[in-house]
């Protein structure tokens, strides 16, 4: 019985020393293609470009009340429950 639990408990510490050991190894792949980073980088300054004083905000549709927005919500759920009944 001592055997079995120090066989498993070897097999465990082995398992932790061997995720320990692999996630500290540095990638010896290189990443040809394009940085992630610098695309969200990107994206995120013309975002922010199109929220300056100076965009189009006319365009936009105002967003309506959340008391009518809830209406809404609550009425196209009764729909779908009343469609889901026929």
């Amino acid at each position: 019985m001592r055997g079995l639990v120090v066989a498993i408990v070897g097999a465990l510490g082995l398992g932790a020393w061997w995720r320990r050991r692999r996630r500290h190894e540095p990638e010896t792949a290189v990443h040809a293609g394009p940085d992630p980073a610098e695309e969200l980088r990107a994206k995120l300054a013309e975002s922010r470009a199109a929220d300056e004083p100076g965009h189009d905000a006319e365009a936009e549709e105002p967003e309506p009340d959340p008391d009518s927005r809830r209406r809404d919500v609550h009425e196209r759920a009764r729909a779908s429950i009343d469609d889901l009944k026929r």
